[in-house]
């Protein structure tokens, strides 16, 4: 693996890539408020060996990504999109299959919808469509809601930061299978100590939308595959299924008892069906 600092429109991407550059890309966009660690290294060391060309990288406001003062993020969704053709661009790829997982779900649509020509074919997991509009799905789930509203953590404090992080993995595993508590605080850990500052992740939580397409998602294109929790507490499942329905055809896969993003023991599933989905009709 590779780890490369982006310099681009005055700021700086943190990305890492695994694998052989001649092999078809694929470019992993992680949710907002999470840095490129939340995509396991061994998931795409196993992207890589399948014979794709592997990028992931951190956010804004996360990681080693430009970071900006809490409260004043200086940038705006719309330039969170733009941020996955700098790398591509910076990568000297004019497109890549792309893979985003919860709020990078729709970055991903997104970025289907507004720079049609970079993307080769989406793989969304754990998301709702991005495209705004009453769509009657199913709220968070209670324990979800509970712990949004009910939850304290000092942002001045790392072991406060921490122990929220780690309830809050906790909570979105859904509770139906048994929860690592000490992997994910491991990785938690690691995600607050390598960031140059932590706190700086709620901006994501206020962004203006900016410029943001409001095109139909029946107007993506290229081959989409969802995959999606029967246990996800942010997006009930029914989320995934409309999404599969909107985007002209789109496939469905569910993962029975997972919760909100690629869990450990999903990871050879996933990975198997990007690997299959990412097959046919690569650059070459």
């Amino acid at each position: 693996m590779t780890e490369r600092m982006v310099a681009v429109d005055g700021i700086e991407l943190c990305t890492e890539s695994f694998g052989d550059p001649s092999d078809p890309p694929v470019l992993l966009i992680m949710g907002t408020g999470a840095s490129m660690l939340w995509w396991d290294e061994g998931f795409c060391r196993t992207l890589a060996e399948g014979g794709r060309f592997v990028i992931r990288y951190d956010h804004r406001d996360t990681g080693r990504s430009t970071t900006y003062e809490p409260g004043r993020p200086g940038y705006t969704g719309a330039d969170l999109v733009g941020d996955a053709v700098r790398v591509l661009d910076a990568h000297e790829l004019q497109a890549a299959h792309v893979v985003g997982v919860s709020a990078g779900g729709a970055l991903a649509q997104l970025l289907a919808l507004d720079h049609a020509e970079s993307v080769l074919s989406l793989v969304l997991i754990s998301t709702s469509s991005a495209v705004p509009g009453d769509r009657g799905l199913p709220s968070p789930t209670e324990e979800f809601m509970r712990f949004v509203s009910a939850a304290h953590v000092d942002w001045s404090d790392g072991e406060s930061v921490i122990e929220h992080q780690v309830a809050y993995a906790r909570v979105l595993a859904g509770g139906r299978r048994p929860f690592d508590e000490a992997a994910a605080r491991a990785l938690v850990r690691r995600d607050v100590e390598r960031a140059h500052d932590f706190a700086a992740v709620r901006n994501h939580d206020s962004l203006p939308d900016g410029d943001l397409s409001h095109a139909s998602l029946s107007s993506i294109a290229v081959p989409t595959l969802v995959i999606h929790g029967t246990a996800d507490p942010m997006f009930p499942l029914r989320h995934g299924q409309a999404l599969a329905e909107q985007i002209s055809g789109a496939r469905l896969l569910t993962l029975e008892d997972a919760g909100h993003g690629v869990e450990r023991a999903d990871r050879q599933t996933i990975a198997a069906a990007v690997l299959e989905h990412t097959s046919a009709g690569t650059a070459d």
